[in-house]
């Protein structure tokens, strides 16, 4: 195939050769030499102000505005301060002395009342008064005991316990304690030397035993209720 050939071939090679001068890259051939004349002057770039107004015949000129016929120039008024700081003195309150506290020998001292030692706060009306939101408090927690309370007693209700009374309670302690003193008694006579496995089992019985009654006492004496499930 023939090789390709732009149709603006022709207009491209013209644009080219009309843009091309001599000194194009050196700059232009002749340059306008600047007069020495025109120099630059001292303080002329400075802004200037415009001309005063001469006065005409020697005489000031008047400004144009002319006071209102109501304007009334204010006039100061002389105040005599001693007698007004006097009277000021003699209506005023008289200052009440500061509670200060001396803490060295050289007389160092600060003021007593913002240091927390002056019990001012006992002078309030509402001193000792419980706040309400401790008794709000007090409150909710009472019925919150009460709801667990009577939580407890319907759940214990529905297992059918059985509550112990005063004296099964007294004569339940009274064996156990009888039965430790029994115990203990045991453990007080076994020798001194336990030299053999038998010893050692039989000791180490005996100390579970007076563990569990101490814990048993204990529990028994702590709660004034006791509930025992039907088995």
């Amino acid at each position: 195939p023939l090789r390709y050939i732009s149709k603006l071939r022709e207009l491209v090679k013209h644009e080219a050769d009309k843009n091309k001068s001599q000194w194009k890259t050196m700059g232009p051939a002749k340059v306008a030499v600047p007069s020495p004349n025109d120099f630059l002057q001292k303080r002329s770039k400075e802004p200037k102000l415009a001309p005063k107004k001469k006065e005409q015949d020697g005489e000031k000129l008047l400004p144009l505005s002319v006071p209102p016929r109501t304007y009334h120039p204010v006039t100061r008024i002389k105040k005599n301060f001693i007698n007004k700081n006097a009277v000021a003195v003699i209506t005023g309150e008289p200052k009440k002395p500061r509670h200060f506290c001396v803490d060295t020998r050289q007389g160092d001292k600060y003021l007593l009342e913002p240091s927390g030692l002056f019990p001012k706060y006992i002078k309030k009306k509402n001193y000792g008064v419980l706040p309400k939101y401790v008794t709000r408090r007090n409150e909710e927690m009472k019925r919150e005991e009460e709801e667990y309370q009577a939580s407890v007693l319907e759940e214990l209700k529905k297992k059918a316990m059985k509550v112990l009374s005063e004296e099964e309670r007294t004569n339940i302690l009274k064996a156990l304690k009888k039965n430790w003193e029994e115990i203990n008694h045991a453990y007080q006579g076994l020798p001194i030397l336990t030299d053999t496995r038998y010893k050692q089992m039989h000791k180490e019985k005996l100390e579970l035993k007076l563990k569990q009654l101490e814990h048993d006492i204990a529990a028994i004496e702590k709660h004034k209720s006791v509930y025992i499930a039907n088995v």
